[in-house]
């Protein structure tokens, strides 16, 4: 991946590293796409669960269809019909009544095998989830659907006894372990690599609490400390410097 991306983070030089999570996640979400089923990746905010999916995703056979919707507010089906239709990328005007936009959209995922990244999935409500499980429902499309999102979208699916019966798959994303720190940092950037591991422990301890976003933002600021003291290595005063600038952090 672009390391810019990062968990919105600018950090050259950054690995992707495959933790525990992210092979289950390969695993899992290579099943769902093989079965043309749904499945649902939880979690707390910055734990890697939209970084892993994309890996995974650009894992998959070569062609498989695959489209990313992100929702960033409450959206009704209607909202979500209209992302389908961009999503789709279908040509002409989207349809003004409803059923005749469900049958346009069923008739195009019938067409071949597409799988739907839906991101940020905590913000769809009942009816928004109702509408894709409408469509996967049509015996006439060939559909996967991986719903990523917070512990509010695994809430609100388990809410939805019709939906929720038709998810092939759970994962739950969670903190990295203390074990899981010591041994996925070093290997995360290269400032970590001869960096002691007590003072990854204590990274880990006063700032990034096992969260890979925090480690992300953490790993940038002590970059530009390493780059300003002209320091070879990380040590306990670039780390209080780093930690001065994330908020919360002792």
């Amino acid at each position: 991946m672009s390391a810019a991306a990062y968990q919105y983070v600018d950090l050259p030089d950054a690995s992707v590293v495959t933790t525990r999570a992210l092979l289950t996640a390969r695993e899992n979400i290579a099943d769902t796409v093989a079965a043309r089923a749904m499945m649902c990746i939880h979690g707390g905010a910055g734990f890697g669960k939209t970084l892993a999916v994309n890996v995974c995703l650009r894992a998959l056979e070569p062609g498989e269809d695959v489209c990313k919707i992100t929702f960033r507010a409450r959206p009704t089906a209607r909202a979500v019909r209209y992302e389908l239709f961009s999503a789709l990328d279908l040509a002409g005007e989207p349809p003004r009544h409803p059923s005749e936009f469900d049958r346009l959209l069923k008739a195009a995922l019938a067409e071949r095998p597409r799988t739907f990244l839906v991101d940020e999935a905590q913000w769809l409500n009942g009816e928004a989830f109702e509408y894709f499980r409408y469509l996967w429902d049509d015996l006439a499309t060939r559909l996967a659907v991986i719903f990523v999102g917070g512990e509010g979208c695994y809430t609100v699916l388990r809410r939805e006894p019709m939906l929720s019966s038709r998810i092939f798959i759970w994962q739950h994303f969670t903190r990295l372990t203390p074990d899981e720190v010591a041994e996925t940092i070093p290997l995360f950037h290269p400032v970590w690599a001869g960096a002691d591991a007590a003072d990854i422990a204590f990274a880990d301890q006063h700032a990034a609490h096992g969260n890979f976003r925090s480690w992300a933002r953490l790993t940038a600021h002590v970059r530009l400390a390493l780059a300003r003291t002209g320091r070879e290595r990380v040590d306990r005063e670039v780390l209080r410097w780093a930690f001065g600038r994330l908020g919360g952090a002792v």
